[in-house]
């Protein structure tokens, strides 16, 4: 055999052995554009460690909970990069289903993390998810339709005012909309923003001996005045609407308000997107009786399954796609505007600031976030759009479908509110609480 026969040999063999040692990691993430862009420069990643393939698989919302929630249960180990939240983060990290995110590259610096969305991800001090953004919630809204009709827009607008400026601003025959709310059904999609209405009407989901309290006043007083304002001034079939058909209404211009996740003034902003990108202002979420968990507080983060065989991998991933490089990356490829936001005090400088002008609202937001005092009375759980208990997936979802109901007229709001009551309570008592 000739040398470069040899040679060839060797060099097949090689690289065979290296395209056997190429390892896959299946990426479940959710359907949003910070994900999609993830996703598109993750490219980059993969160009960096050639021995790492990425597979995506892309989930609607609900979806991506229902699949992640029943896996992990499961032991199922399909995945081995999850995006999850804070709600996820420490109750699956309690149960030892996720890997400890410890020994973390001294570059990736975690001191520049949010202290508030650090501890939200943790379990007694151990960090079992790095945080891809961070978000509050916010009113956006037309300024030149305001503007037009002589309205003025208070810092810390209150829900009745919102109400106001809505009735004026509604004119369904233009295809402009007073105001767009979640109606879509799920713990994470309409009950978000409901339970951020509640607060502000001085609800709370528990009292502090873990009863319900959807028969008190103060539900029926936000329940009444959520599904009137959605069937008054909202869109045509508000009760199918996410986080993504908002925005895609807003974008359009159908939308005089929106109420919504902080995360989107980068989208609303984006003339590539947004037909509406230079009449766009923003302001803090509305409070009423209360200014206590009217925005509320949230991070979609990277997690690592315990099942995965690949936790090395899927290390230098999630560090890679949630460090201060991807955050110039992203600077750099689509403008300083889109970096992932609410995460690292780095983000917030004097040329970001300069570029998103949602970001100071966003910053105020995050900061006055208080998940252990949600609510104008005391409560027995840490949460504001939600309950951080194992239970309040189901139940969550279960009071989703009933206020989505509320809002197609299905049954009126005091008979939901009863059979959330009943329905609610059954399922505590059934998990034994108190505890």
């Amino acid at each position: 055999m000739n040398l470069s026969r040899l040679l060839l040999g060797s060099t097949c063999i090689a690289l065979a052995g290296a395209a056997s040692a190429a390892q896959t990691l299946t990426i479940a993430t959710v359907n949003n554009a910070d994900m999609i862009r993830m996703q598109r420069l993750s490219q980059n990643f993969e160009q960096q460690n050639p021995e790492i393939d990425l597979n995506w698989v892309v989930l609607e919302e609900n979806v991506l909970r229902q699949r992640l929630t029943t896996d992990i249960a499961t032991q199922g180990g399909q995945f081995d990069v999850l995006t999850i939240g804070m709600y996820e983060a420490s109750l699956w990290g309690d149960k030892g289903w996720l890997a400890p995110m410890s020994d973390l590259p001294a570059d990736y610096d975690l001191d520049d993390v949010f202290p508030s969305v650090r501890e939200g991800l943790s379990v007694d001090g151990t960090l079992y998810a790095l945080p891809f953004y961070a978000e509050s919630s916010m009113t956006y809204y037309r300024t030149d339709l305001f503007e037009q009709a002589g309205l003025q827009m208070p810092e810390h607008p209150t829900w009745t005012q919102m109400a106001e400026f809505a009735e004026k601003l509604h004119k369904p025959d233009q295809d402009q909309y007073g105001m767009c709310l979640r109606g879509k059904a799920g713990w994470g999609e309409n009950m978000a923003l409901v339970t951020t209405v509640a607060n502000a009407f001085g609800a709370r989901w528990f009292d502090e001996q873990w009863q319900p309290e959807f028969n008190g006043p103060e539900w029926t007083r936000a329940a009444t005045f959520y599904v009137d304002l959605l069937s008054k001034y909202g869109p045509p079939g508000a009760s199918s609407n996410g986080f993504n058909e908002n925005l895609a209404l807003f974008n359009t211009g159908k939308c005089a308000m929106w109420v919504d996740a902080t995360v989107a003034g980068s989208f609303v902003t984006d003339a590539s997107q947004s037909k509406v990108a230079d009449k766009v202002g923003f302001t803090f979420a509305p409070q009423q009786d209360t200014d206590k968990g009217s925005a509320w507080l949230y991070s979609w983060a990277l997690a690592i399954p315990s099942t995965s065989k690949k936790q090395g991998a899927a290390k230098a991933f999630t560090t890679w796609a949630t460090s201060r490089d991807y955050a110039k990356l992203v600077a750099e490829t689509d403008g300083v505007a889109n970096v992932p936001p609410g995460t690292r005090e780095s983000t917030y400088s004097a040329e970001y600031m300069a570029a998103a002008p949602f970001a100071e609202i966003t910053l105020e937001s995050l900061k006055q976030a208080d998940p252990a005092s949600p609510s104008a009375k005391p409560v027995p759980y840490v949460g504001i759009q939600l309950v951080t208990i194992p239970e309040f997936q189901a139940i969550g979802t279960q009071v989703g479908k009933m206020f989505s109901a509320a809002l197609t007229g299905q049954m009126p709001v005091e008979q939901m509110l009863t059979a959330v009551q009943q329905s609610t309570t059954r399922e505590m008592k059934r998990a034994g609480y108190p505890k």
